[in-house]
């Protein structure tokens, strides 16, 4: 056989070696092509398994304090010292004989009626076997999971941007945010669907009040979709055709019923942690960071709900009546305030915020929640001289069961906010449905307004219902005990 020349062998080795240089050009090509695509797969796939190993959902709300009534065993258990805490039912079978029957067998004219051994109670720290075994923990855990997540995509895809719109919406990664931003939407709005109607925890007035506001809701909406009162919310949805405003008025509806519960808890997590009943017990009140984070939320939050009322808005912007009134005009309408981009940025940027509070409010409302335990235990031990503190013992217990299904309650409006505005500031220019008209206007457009709409209507009716109470609780109409 005769020998291969060295040319011919040099040649094939460099035809491969740019063969392998090419295709590699090619990989990174294709990378860069598809990088938002790329890195919002890796994001959804890493990040779950990032947070469930991390247990983040739990660390959130690990070192919570919660409170516990111990148990008066008698004399048979001196070893034990006679008491023991437990979490449980107090009418359970192994509990023993309710006091009252041990003072009036043991009733002497000598001594009090009230047993001192009952007036005291343990204070621990939540650890994870006790948030695993709360009602509603899957539910927590699956929907903190869910909007961290999408929150994250909405995050990376408002970093990154859209490079060209020919990819479609697979290829610019525009599909990661928005079906995770919906997922989270469905699983919040069902949770409290759930907790709307769970008898146990929640009083039937309660679940009447809010199948009332979610008509009203419903009314509301119906004005404000239709584009009623113009001149009364700066909304512009152009021209709704009649099964978009129904559904724009079933979804405010909702979520009007749904945040009423959560609302009116937060509102008396807020009246005992800022002390407005003046108790001075350090015990209930939580800190000075914990206090000036509700009190933020609140003023936040109320602050952004009424941007998009129209006496408010006008004031702010600057020029809003240039076209309707002379450029000689007197006082603060249309002369002071931010240019009309720059207060769409500055209302979208309050948004943000007032999501951001309401979720570091979720540890300081719910510590407070439990507390409310310790300051019914402490009115009734010296509200009279034989007192029966059976209730603060349920109370104690309830408040522990229901630890996970108020940690959600307090978690929804931030979740709604959040997902609500991340899905108005994503461009749907790539879609084909976004070339089709929504009523007067671009689909795109509508879709934008409709977020906002949403994640205002979240606020709006939160800080309606919260200052409503604290209004009560300040009356006298409502109180704490």
């Amino acid at each position: 056989l005769d020998p291969v020349p060295a040319s011919v062998t040099s040649s094939s080795s460099r035809e491969q070696s740019n063969l392998k240089k090419a295709k590699q050009r090619t990989m990174l090509e294709l990378l860069g092509t598809y990088r938002n695509l790329t890195l919002q797969t890796l994001l959804s796939l890493f990040l779950p398994l990032i947070l469930s190993f991390l247990r983040i959902p739990i660390i959130f709300l690990h070192g919570i304090c919660t409170y516990i009534q111990p148990e008066n065993l008698g004399q048979n258990n001196a070893g034990s010292g006679g008491v023991r805490a437990a979490i449980r039912r107090p009418s359970s079978v192994d509990d023993p004989k309710p006091n009252v029957e041990v003072r009036r067998r043991n009733r002497s004219k000598d001594k009090s009626e009230f047993d001192e051994s009952n007036a005291q109670i343990f204070r621990i720290k939540l650890d994870e076997d006790h948030l695993r075994s709360r009602m509603y923990f899957t539910e927590y855990d699956t929907l903190f999971v869910v909007s961290l997540l999408a929150s994250s995509c909405f995050l990376l895809h408002n970093y990154l941007g859209v490079e060209d719109d020919s990819h479609g919406v697979l290829g610019n990664g525009l599909v990661f945010p928005i079906v995770l931003g919906f997922v989270a939407l469905c699983k919040v709005l069902v949770a409290l669907g759930k907790i709307s109607i769970e008898r146990s925890a929640s009083k039937k007035s309660e679940q009447k009040l809010s199948l009332i506001f979610g008509g009203l809701g419903f009314v509301l909406g119906s004005i404000i979709s239709a584009g009623v009162f113009p001149r009364g919310f700066d909304f512009q949805l152009g021209n709704v055709d009649a099964f978009c405003c129904l559904l724009i008025s079933s979804s405010m509806a909702c979520i009007a019923g749904f945040l009423y519960m959560p609302a009116g808890r937060s509102a008396r997590s807020f009246w005992v942690g800022t002390d407005q009943i003046r108790s001075n017990l350090s015990i209930i009140s939580c800190g000075w960071f914990g206090r000036m984070i509700l009190y933020a939320n609140y003023i936040v939050s109320v602050f952004t709900s009424l941007l998009w009322i129209h006496p408010l808005a006008e004031i702010l912007v600057k020029g809003s009546h240039n076209a309707t009134t002379c450029s000689t005009s007197s006082g603060l309408v249309g002369n002071v305030g931010l240019s009309s981009a720059d207060f769409a940025k500055f209302r979208v940027l309050c948004l943000l915020a007032s999501g951001l509070l309401q979720a570091m409010a979720v540890r300081p409302n719910l510590q407070m929640f439990l507390n409310e335990a310790v300051l019914s235990w402490y009115q009734r031990l010296h509200g009279s001289k034989t007192p029966d503190l059976e209730f603060s013992r349920a109370k104690m217990f309830l408040h522990n069961h229901y630890l996970c299904l108020v940690a959600l309650q307090f978690l929804a409006p931030s979740v709604l906010v959040i997902v609500f505005l991340g899905l108005s500031q994503i461009d749907l220019s790539s879609l084909a449905a976004s070339h089709l008209v929504c009523g007067s206007l671009p689909c795109g457009d509508f879709v934008r307004q409709v977020g906002l709409l949403m994640s205002w209507w979240v606020l709006f009716v939160w800080s309606g219902f919260a200052s409503a109470s604290l209004v009560f609780y300040r009356r006298g109409v409502l109180y704490v005990s």
